[in-house]
C-alpha cells in the first residue's frame, strides 16, 4: 500500500479531524483488501475502525443509514479471514446479543436480543468489526426504507431519493464509503433492490445455503435469506464463504459449493446462453432508463462472447407470482404482529398503519387460499426450471424505474383516512375483497416487479451496477440462475466488473 502514513494518521484523536486524503484512501479499499493490509501489518484494526466511524460521523446525518451503535464483539478465531474490517449488520433479524433488534418497529426498539443469530456469529468469527446496525423498514416489508421509528434512509447519489429496501440502510452505508460491505437480507428483492438503487453489487443466495438460526428455521417459509451488499464482487464472494455452510439447527442441508466462492471470481464463465426480458405484467411500461440498462448489458454480454436472446415475456407469469408472494407475505405479517404483541404487550399505536393493514388482510386470508399460494410456488419453480433447460441465465432490469423520491409511496390522505376507519372498526380484512388492496399492491410493486421470482423459486439472483441515468442515478441489471448457480453468477459478475468497472464511481457526499 502506498501512503500507509495516511492510515496511521487516522489513529489520532477525533477532535483533530483526520485529513480527507486518509478517508479517501480507506474508502478506496474493499473488505478483502483491508483484511490483507491488516495481515501485512500495514494498518491496525483500531485505525480502520476509527476511519469508518469518522466517515459515518461525516455522512450519516445526510443519509440516516446507521440507526444504532454497537461495540465490536471480539472474535475467538485465530487469524480470521476478514480480521479488523469495519462492518455493519442489518437491524432486521440479524441479532447481536445484548442489543435490540428493532426490525424497524417501535414496539421492539427497547427489546434486547438474548442470543446472536447464526449469521452474526459467523460475521464475528470472520473477524469483522461490527460497530453499528442499519436502517430498515418495519419488518422489512417494503422496497423502500422509510420507517416511522428511525425516519427515512436516503440515497447517497441523491438524498431526495430512496436507497431502496429493505436493506436500504446497508446499501446507503456502503455507497457512502462508511464500510466496504454490510450485512443484508432478501425476502422479495431486499438485497438486489437497494444494491441497484445505490450502484452496488448484490447476490441473493439459493434457498437453504445460509442458515437462519437459531431462533428461526428459515425466513418467510424459505423465501428469505441473509447475505451482504458490497462494492466489489470478490467481497460478496468472500463474505458468502463466511456465511454458507451447514448448521445443526437448520431444517435441511442444501447442496454446498464444491470450493471457495472467492476462487470463482476471476475465472472465465465460459460462453453462456442468456435470455433478456424487460416485459412485466405488473408494470407494462418500465422506465426507458431501465430498458436502456438491460439493452446495454445485453450488448456488453454479446461483446464478451455470450449468446443473448431477447424474450417478449417472462418465463413465469409475474402477476400471478406477485399475488402468491403477497398472500404469503400478508399472512406472515399477521403472525409477526401477534408474536411481537405476545412478547412486548405493545398496543396498535406502536405498529405502523400499513403493517396493521397487511396483518389484518393476512388474518382474513383463508387457510385454503394460503395453502394454494404455497403450492403454486412449485408451479412457478417448474416453469423456471423449464426455462433454465434452454438458457443458463435470465437477464432483467433489477427495478422498473430509477430510485423514487422519498415519500413517493406515502398513502394519499383519503386512503389513509379509510385505512384508519377499517382498522378502528376491525373490518380491515374486508379490504381484501375490494379493489383498494390490488391498487395499493400494484402501485408499490410497480417499481420492483422483477425480484420476487428468485425468492419464491429459491433460485440465486444477482444485481450488477452497469448503468447510470443522465442525472447520475444508478440502475442495476438482474441475473437469475439455476439452483446452486452461485459459482457461475460470480464468474460472470467478475467478468462484467473487469469489462465495465464501477468501483471508482462514487457519490459526491
Amino acid at each position: 500500500m502506498s501512503g500507509t502514513r495516511r492510515y496511521r494518521q487516522l489513529s489520532c484523536p477525533l477532535a483533530h479531524r483526520r485529513e480527507a486524503a486518509g478517508l479517501d484512501e480507506y474508502a478506496s479499499y474493499d473488505a478483502v483488501g483491508l483484511a490483507e493490509l491488516v495481515r501485512a501489518g500495514e494498518v491496525s484494526p483500531a485505525e480502520l475502525l476509527d476511519a469508518a466511524r469518522l466517515r459515518a460521523e461525516k455522512v450519516n446525518p445526510q443519509i440516516n443509514a446507521i440507526v444504532a451503535d454497537v461495540e465490536p464483539p471480539p472474535t475467538s478465531v485465530a487469524n480470521p479471514p476478514l480480521g479488523g474490517v469495519p462492518f455493519l449488520i442489518k437491524d432486521l433479524h440479524q441479532d447481536l446479543a445484548g442489543y435490540p433488534t428493532s426490525n424497524g418497529c417501535r414496539a421492539l426498539a427497547q427489546t434486547s436480543a438474548t442470543t446472536s443469530s447464526t449469521v452474526v456469529r459467523r460475521f464475528i468469527e470472520a473477524g469483522l468489526a461490527i460497530f453499528g446496525k442499519t436502517n430498515t423498514p418495519e419488518f422489512g416489508a417494503k422496497g423502500i426504507t422509510e420507517p416511522l421509528l428511525h425516519g427515512p434512509a436516503r440515497n447517497p447519489w441523491n438524498t431526495d431519493r430512496t436507497p431502496g429496501g429493505s436493506s436500504g440502510g446497508a446499501a446507503a452505508a456502503v455507497a457512502a464509503g462508511i464500510v466496504p460491505a454490510a450485512g443484508a437480507s432478501d425476502g422479495g428483492g431486499s438485497i438486489r433492490i437497494p444494491a441497484s438503487a445505490c450502484g452496488l453489487f448484490g447476490l441473493k443466495p439459493s434457498r437453504g445455503l445460509v442458515p437462519a438460526g437459531p431462533v428461526r428455521a428459515e425466513g418467510l417459509g424459505g423465501t428469505a435469506t441473509d447475505g451482504v451488499i458490497s462494492r466489489s464482487v470478490r467481497d460478496t464472494a468472500a463474505l458468502l464463504d463466511v456465511l454458507v455452510g451447514p448448521a445443526d439447527d437448520a431444517p435441511y442441508l442444501a447442496a454446498q459449493p464444491t470450493g471457495p466462492l472467492l476462487d470463482e471470481v476471476g475465472r472465465e464463465p465460459g460462453r453462456l446462453r442468456i435470455a433478456v426480458c424487460t416485459a412485466s405484467g405488473i408494470n407494462p411500461a418500465p422506465h426507458p432508463e431501465v430498458i436502456a440498462a438491460a439493452q446495454g448489458a445485453a450488448a456488453l454480454l454479446t461483446g464478451l462472447g455470450h449468446e443473448v436472446v431477447e424474450l417478449d415475456r417472462q418465463p413465469v407469469d409475474d402477476g400471478a407470482l406477485a399475488a402468491d408472494f403477497l398472500t404469503t407475505w400478508f399472512v406472515a405479517c399477521a403472525q409477526t404482529v401477534e408474536d411481537v404483541r405476545k412478547v412486548t404487550g405493545a398496543p396498535n399505536a406502536l405498529f405502523e398503519p400499513d403493517t396493521l393493514l397487511m396483518a389484518a388482510i393476512g388474518r382474513a386470508t383463508s387457510p385454503v387460499v394460503f395453502a394454494r399460494a404455497i403450492e403454486r410456488r412449485h408451479e412457478h419453480t417448474r416453469r423456471l426450471a423449464t426455462f433454465h433447460a434452454s438458457y443458463d441465465l435470465l437477464l432483467t432490469p433489477t427495478t422498473a424505474t430509477p430510485p423514487p423520491r422519498i415519500g413517493f409511496f406515502d398513502i394519499p390522505a383519503p386512503l389513509r383516512a379509510g385505512q384508519r376507519f377499517f382498522l378502528a372498526t376491525g373490518t380491515a380484512g374486508l379490504l381484501r375483497h375490494t379493489g383498494i388492496v390490488d391498487r395499493l399492491v400494484a402501485e408499490n410493486l410497480s417499481w420492483v416487479p422483477y425480484t420476487q421470482l428468485a425468492n419464491l423459486t429459491g433460485r440465486p439472483a444477482m444485481t450488477v451496477p452497469l448503468h447510470w441515468t443522465p442525472d447520475g442515478l444508478p440502475i442495476g441489471v438482474q441475473f437469475v440462475g439455476r439452483l446452486g448457480a452461485e459459482p457461475q453468477l460470480l464468474r460472470l459478475a467478475g467478468q462484467l466488473e473487469a469489462a465495465a468497472p464501477w468501483a471508482d464511481r462514487r457519490p459526491a457526499l
